[in-house]
């Protein structure tokens, strides 16, 4: 596919997304739209030096698999963190190994992308990730969306998060309408943390990879020590993303 036709194929996502975001599903559209945009990016990094209509295209080298970063068109925050390599989402077996590790880097760095959307009104503390499962999905290519904290995910937090231990435990309430489990991961782990292996050894039977989804949020309440919560559960179509705020009203309530 020659230059011209892949910027023709990023401007059909960006008119779908803008109305959409990526959570939700593109009806009649082939679910490898993002990997074409992707692949727009990287030829027009390697051609001309720009990362268009990517923020930014990092192709790694042989030991280290590269990056991208998409900003959702129209939306101020959402962001995404996406493999260079062909990883088809949360189940993908690579995801078990040092890939895995550098996704979730990639993702950690990414946050800045976030919080200078809102010039400095947004801390990195209320940035969060979140990966859905296959059947949660809209496209075949593994997107670690980052975006506001859920205010309802915030104070909920703030009301139970000293009980979030470093092993999977059910957490106490319900958010956006599922139950999660929940696990810590304190600030001298969270670098060299792996949230797709973490979540196979989720507490339910019969696991199936494919039906995993999690969000990743900072342990900054009082009376915890920095780090991090994952917060995964188990279903067909299980959605973690929805516990992000595309309106990102956590900066609105801050004044």
């Amino acid at each position: 596919m020659n230059v011209s036709l892949r910027t023709s194929a990023a401007l059909l996502l960006a008119s779908v997304i803008a109305s959409s975001g990526f959570a939700s599903n593109f009806i009649g559209l082939p679910r490898n739209v993002l990997w074409v945009v992707l692949q727009s990016c990287i030829s027009t990094k390697a051609l001309i030096g720009e990362s268009f209509p990517c923020l930014v295209v990092d192709p790694g080298d042989r030991d280290v698999p590269g990056t991208a970063v998409l900003r959702a068109p129209g939306q101020k925050t959402h962001t995404v963190v996406i493999p260079t390599n062909n990883v088809i989402g949360i189940e993908d077996s690579e995801l078990q190994h040092d890939a895995g590790y550098t996704y979730w880097r990639a993702a950690l760095s990414a946050r800045s992308f976030v919080t200078a959307a809102l010039m400095g009104r947004l801390r990195t503390e209320d940035v969060g990730m979140a990966v859905n499962s296959a059947g949660g999905r809209s496209q075949d290519q593994l997107h670690i969306h980052l975006d506001c904290i859920n205010m309802d995910v915030k104070s909920a937090l703030q009301q139970m998060g000293h009980t979030i231990r470093t092993h999977w435990n059910e957490f106490p309430l319900t958010l956006a309408g599922s139950r999660f489990f929940a696990k810590r991961i304190t600030a001298n782990e969270a670098s060299d943390f792996n949230p797709f292996s973490a979540v196979k050894s989720l507490p339910v039977k019969n696991i199936h990879s494919e039906w995993i989804s999690f969000a990743v949020f900072s342990a900054s309440q009082p009376g915890v020590d920095a780090g991090l919560y994952i917060f995964a559960y188990h279903a067909p179509e299980s959605h973690a993303e929805k516990l992000l705020d595309h309106r990102c009203r956590v900066v609105l309530s801050s004044g």
